[in-house]
């Protein structure tokens, strides 16, 4: 029983350390450590946290809050903290692959500059205006630059913001009716 059980965990770290989930220490006495450092575990927090707030904010959706527990500051209790975090990025990561209006944005892409168009005044993939992106993306404008420098499924959500504001596709209105949407 004891051996099985001992088999179970042993295959258990084994995965998590192949999958990077575990801190390795540096240096030549190190060794392979078996469970990670809270300091590690506290980084990794905010690795998550951080992605998860992004995407949110990128969708327009309100941040989760977050809490500091210094009554429970054991390791345990960040690896489930982390653990939390990792699953909410996850999440927040799958929703932002799929815009509402993906396929139209693609379309209308196809018809403007690359995803990268650093050319003013008109920036990315979908030509945005440096007030377009101030208005609908001020807070990728602020984070990273123009939106040249943006993701493609960043500029498609700030196009997003825009269309559920009111203004529909007619920031694209050539484009737009190329592509049958006006």
């Amino acid at each position: 029983m004891r051996k099985a059980a001992f088999a179970l965990v042993s295959s258990a770290v084994l995965a998590a350390v192949f999958a990077g989930a575990l801190a390795q220490p540096r240096g030549a006495n190190a060794g392979l450590r078996l469970y990670p450092d809270s300091a590690v575990v506290v980084k990794q927090i905010d690795l998550y946290r951080n992605a998860t707030w992004h995407w949110q904010r990128v969708m327009g959706m309100h941040a989760t809050p977050a809490t500091q527990n210094a009554l429970n500051p054991s390791l345990e209790y960040r690896i489930w903290v982390r653990d939390l975090w990792r699953r909410r990025a996850a999440v927040m990561q799958r929703l932002a692959l799929n815009p509402p209006h993906k396929s139209e944005w693609l379309c209308i892409h196809r018809f403007e500059g690359s995803w990268s168009d650093s050319g003013a005044p008109y920036y990315g993939g979908l030509q945005m205006d440096i007030t377009f992106q101030r208005h609908y993306g001020g807070y990728l404008l602020t984070r990273k630059g123009t939106a040249d420098r943006w993701s493609p499924l960043e500029q498609m959500w700030v196009a997003e913001h825009a269309y559920e504001s009111g203004r529909g596709y007619y920031p694209w209105p050539n484009t737009a009716r190329y592509c049958g949407l006006i």
